[in-house]
């Protein structure tokens, strides 16, 4: 299982003073957190892509490009990047060249994005949503293929051979499919044959085990390979000390975060209760001491019938630099290793 961190970039007041990070200085911090996620031997960094104001990742290629010039091994993808209001020539174009500055070390998640900013914005009509994702992937996974295409659409001007360059480094940059728990977006990525990214960040990991089910069954009915079939998941998580540490770190930011966001959507306000319960045993949440989040991961790599990936959305604790520091490593150092060595114990006995 390959285990790493994925960050929305987020820039929140502290609950204590009402001050924000300057932009400047939370960039600074997030690629001193790719780094250290690199340094610790974690798999893989993630950058979102968002177009509101509490979030930096609006441009989620660029900073991955910064950080793929300032590590040596970590993958870097997005996480995920809103397909549906891009063009699928510039995003291939974009991390075609993250990936030449990786040396190979490119990767994209594509969805179609749990806010709607993007739309507007960039000159979509909300009603085309799910349209403009399957022409918009149909044409990423042709442009990965082949570096001349021919190609015809509803929402684009049509390609007639031209050549899209650079050709990355790898030859073919993996393309995963995020999504959250619409049946229809586990049997696509089943039928085209693509890894799968779950974002799972409430309820119960056990919940989404007929959904994965969908997704390989689809993919066997078009005739992929059970292996190529693989499953990841985004999670919010975080690692301390102890489980009270991780908690306290993790909570206000958190807090504040869904509180806001839950505003807008007619929710109540977050609460410690709510937090509490998702962090407990059977919520979603891989928050705690690294023996607490080691046992989650196994529980939802058992729940869920095998995962390749599992990636923690952590930067909700933005605030707090040491402790995010911090879990970084513990999760590089102490979480990682001991799943790893849990799950190898585990397929060595026939398990």
């Amino acid at each position: 299982m390959e285990i790493g961190i994925d960050s929305f970039a987020a820039t929140i007041p502290d609950p204590a003073t009402g001050r924000t990070l300057p932009p400047v200085d939370r960039m600074e911090k997030l690629l001193a957190e790719v780094e250290t996620a690199d340094r610790v031997g974690l798999d893989v960094f993630g950058i979102g892509e968002h177009h509101r104001k509490e979030f930096l990742d609006s441009a989620p290629a660029v900073i991955l490009a910064a950080a793929a010039a300032r590590t040596k091994h970590i993958r870097l993808t997005s996480a995920v990047s809103v397909l549906s209001a891009a063009d699928p020539v510039r995003i291939f174009q974009e991390f075609a060249t993250v990936d030449l500055i990786a040396r190979g070390r490119a990767e994209i998640v594509v969805g179609r994005g749990s806010f709607a900013e993007a739309y507007p914005l960039f000159g979509f009509a909300m009603e085309d949503y799910d349209a403009l994702f399957a022409e918009k992937l149909d044409l990423l996974l042709k442009l990965r293929d082949e570096t001349h295409v021919t190609w015809r659409g509803r929402f684009r001007a049509p390609l007639t051979g031209q050549g899209v360059f650079p050709r990355p480094q790898q030859k073919k940059i993996p393309i995963w499919l995020g999504v959250g728990g619409t049946p229809q977006s586990f049997v696509r990525a089943g039928v085209l044959g693509l890894p799968l990214m779950i974002a799972i960040i409430g309820g119960d990991f056990r919940r989404f085990r007929p959904l994965v089910d969908l997704y390989r069954e689809a993919g066997r009915r078009a005739g992929h390979a059970p292996d190529s079939l693989i499953v990841g998941v985004h999670a919010i998580g975080f690692i301390g000390d102890t489980d009270a540490a991780a908690k306290d770190a993790f909570y206000p930011g958190w807090s504040y975060m869904f509180t806001e966001i839950g505003r807008e959507r007619g929710w109540s306000a977050a609460t410690r209760a709510q937090f509490e319960a998702m962090c407990s045993p059977a919520g979603a949440f891989l928050i705690g001491a690294p023996s607490t989040v080691r046992d989650k991961i196994l529980s939802a790599q058992e729940a869920l019938g095998g995962l390749s990936r599992i990636t923690f959305q952590m930067s909700s604790a933005m605030l707090e630099t040491e402790a995010m520091q911090r879990s970084i490593e513990l999760l590089g150092l102490e979480v990682a290793p001991a799943v790893k060595s849990a799950l190898s114990q585990k397929e060595a006995v026939g398990g």
